[in-house]
């Protein structure tokens, strides 16, 4: 029987591979963890694979390297965990850290959702369903976040900056997420 996955002390989950990006800063005291909101990415648009997306987020992205990441620099973003779409699972920011995934956003009347959320980008786009294999690492990803935060929410990037993101997009299966995680108990109110 395989153990359950695992959170260090320091908020890294056992499981995923590490790739500790700078873009973090502390949450505010005393702040919980309760939103756990999801994305999704590709780098360039469309295209998977390959080291854009980690290279984004350790801020080594070359912007000379393709014509659309001109527009990317000097961009400093982070997330806490990246799916890709074979399910590797990499996580750039301890959980006990803030993010900055969510820039300006809203949750049922509390802005600034990075400071009580914990971000999942998939790799992926609006155009192309999203992996087994991802979904399958979403849901024990969720598991293992809500055996140690008192998550309570779920939403998408979408949800909480309304007009200005669209990801997960349409193509992400909430039910199926949502029954795959059933005994988590978490909330979508949208």
């Amino acid at each position: 029987m395989r153990r359950r996955d695992a959170f260090d002390p320091d908020g890294w989950l056992d499981t995923a591979r590490r790739s500790p990006s700078p873009n973090w800063d502390e949450r505010p005291a005393g702040q919980a963890v309760e939103l756990l909101v999801i994305h999704h990415i590709s780098l360039p648009a469309g295209h998977f694979t390959g080291p854009a997306i980690e290279q984004l987020f350790l801020n080594r992205l070359d912007p000379t390297s393709h014509p659309t990441f001109s527009s990317l620099e000097g961009l400093r973003v982070s997330a806490h965990f990246l799916i890709r779409r074979h399910g590797e699972l990499i996580q750039f920011v301890s959980c006990e850290a803030r993010a900055w995934h969510a820039g300006v956003s809203r949750f049922m009347g509390r802005d600034r959702c990075n400071d009580f959320s914990i971000g999942v980008e998939l790799e992926g786009n609006s155009e192309r369903p999203f992996t087994d294999a991802q979904y399958r690492v979403l849901a024990r990803l969720t598991r293992a976040l809500v055996d140690r935060w008192p998550l309570r929410h779920v939403a998408g990037h979408s949800d909480i900056a309304p007009g200005r993101k669209e990801d997960p997009g349409p193509l992400f299966d909430w039910d199926r997420f949502g029954q795959m995680t059933q005994s988590c108990g978490l909330d979508r109110p949208f």
